[in-house]
């Protein structure tokens, strides 16, 4: 049965299935947003059907993801932050780690942006593709970029959202910049005949768009809260906590994309259909992911929120509830992947080459849902407790063994290879967490 936080400092709560369904159920849909974005930018690209233009869109989307999820602590870490400040009952931090996330977002953005053009040559050196995929890619990179502070603006507003459990407010932005991205993309990129060029500036727009309408949501509601006192903000104590928890996730987060990178790149040098059809595939696994993502990000608010009031048994009961519902939804998303994945693929790509080859691999991205259920909920409850060092190591070994697997398995068996040691990295990455939970459970309460 649920317990009710009494600690002297922390609001009173539950954890239920409903507390957990609250942000989940929202969150789920506005994550899978995200990935419905990446279909379409995917399927205004095939429609040229020019398998060179939809692996550069592809390798451009990753330089992209390398930098940018590189700084999800921005999101993430606010929303440990403020959920822990919410249990407290400290109105004051939750005002003070957001704007302390605004200007970091700033700072790094303008930074992101002035380097778009070598982050594009970089990409092209280590994708090493053709010629007209570097093109492509380099088209893509030099104009998404543009992008940077808004993007990171956004990561910051919705991780103040969701680090107060509102599910449904960050629902809302979502689909504000995710259908604003979509119906440009489909205008500028396939009715004006802008490709990739198109599709890019259809991501800056909508990301300008989201930072505008969020801003002005929270600076309101700030407008009718306690004062911030201007020191507050810049709390030095605060600040360095927040750098060490940023660090972490960042390193987590950069050994993620780094591990993608790999696979991407491998995938590359199978040949350009296979890279293309790779690419399809990986939306798949994107759909699965953040399908699994709502209910992570319930285990970040309700874990983070129970250490903010030193709440044990709502610390275990949002670790189980959210594994549970995870692991149902895993199990729907890849049981619907493998029944409507071959008509998805017909769908998001005109060339025969393509689909031939991803309909091969289908069942490997389809049961992508199952082998990462566990790491995608272990994420959730570890940025939650702001456990940032366990998440940073986990990753930084799971990273090795995947590599290892890599090299033996990719050679051996080729793109069946790549994709078993994708599997071994996701499995890997969440029962090392499982493994030291309870340790760490044990020390917090």
């Amino acid at each position: 049965m649920d317990q009710v936080s009494t600690t002297a400092n922390s609001r009173p709560f539950v954890v239920t299935n409903c507390s957990v369904l609250a942000i989940a159920v929202p969150m789920t849909l506005a994550y899978l947003t995200t990935p419905l974005l990446g279909i379409v930018d995917t399927a205004v690209i095939g429609q040229f059907g020019d398998a060179a233009l939809l692996g550069g869109l592809a390798a451009g989307a990753l330089v992209f993801d390398v930098v940018f999820t590189s700084f999800n602590f921005l999101r993430s870490g606010t929303t440990g932050l403020v959920a822990q400040a919410l249990g407290r009952g400290d109105e004051l931090e939750e005002q003070a780690v957001f704007w302390r996330a605004v200007l970091i977002a700033v700072v790094a953005g303008i930074v992101l942006a002035a380097l778009a053009p070598l982050f594009a040559t970089a990409g092209q050196w280590f994708m090493d593709a053709e010629p007209r995929v570097s093109e492509a890619m380099a088209v893509y990179i030099r104009i998404r970029l543009l992008a940077a502070p808004f993007s990171l603006i956004n990561y910051a507003i919705l991780g103040y959202v969701l680090g107060r459990g509102e599910g449904g407010l960050g629902l809302m932005l979502q689909l504000v910049l995710n259908g604003i991205n979509i119906a440009l993309c489909i205008l500028l990129g396939l009715e004006l005949g802008w490709g990739v060029a198109g599709v890019a500036w259809a991501t800056v727009t909508g990301e300008f768009v989201a930072m505008l309408l969020g801003l002005a949501i929270v600076i309101r509601r700030f407008w009718a809260a306690p004062r911030l006192p201007r020191h507050r903000v810049f709390d030095l104590p605060a600040f360095l906590r927040m750098a060490s928890l940023n660090r972490d996730i960042m390193i987590r987060s950069f050994s993620l994309l780094a591990a993608f990178a790999l696979f991407t790149r491998q995938g590359a040098q199978f040949g350009t259909v296979t890279l293309a059809a790779n690419a399809v595939l990986m939306n798949f696994f994107l759909i699965a992911g953040y399908f699994l993502d709502g209910f992570a990000t319930a285990a970040e608010q309700l874990a983070g929120r129970a250490i903010g009031a030193r709440a044990a048994m709502q610390f275990r009961q949002a670790v189980r509830l959210t594994l549970f519902w995870g692991f149902g939804l895993a199990a729907t998303a890849t049981l619907v992947l493998l029944l409507g994945g071959t008509d998805l693929i017909a769908l998001i790509t005109t060339s025969q080459d393509v689909r031939a080859v991803a309909d091969i691999y289908l069942p490997w991205a389809a049961f992508t849902a199952l082998s990462g259920v566990l790491a995608f909920q272990m994420d959730g409850v570890f940025i939650g407790a702001t456990w940032s060092r366990d998440m940073r190591n986990m990753m930084l070994l799971s990273f090795l063994v995947f590599s290892a697997a890599l090299l033996i398995l990719a050679p051996a068996f080729g793109n069946h290879g790549l994709w078993a040691a994708l599997h071994v990295f996701l499995l890997v990455r969440g029962f090392s967490l499982l493994a030291i939970l309870r340790l760490r459970i044990r020390a917090a309460f």
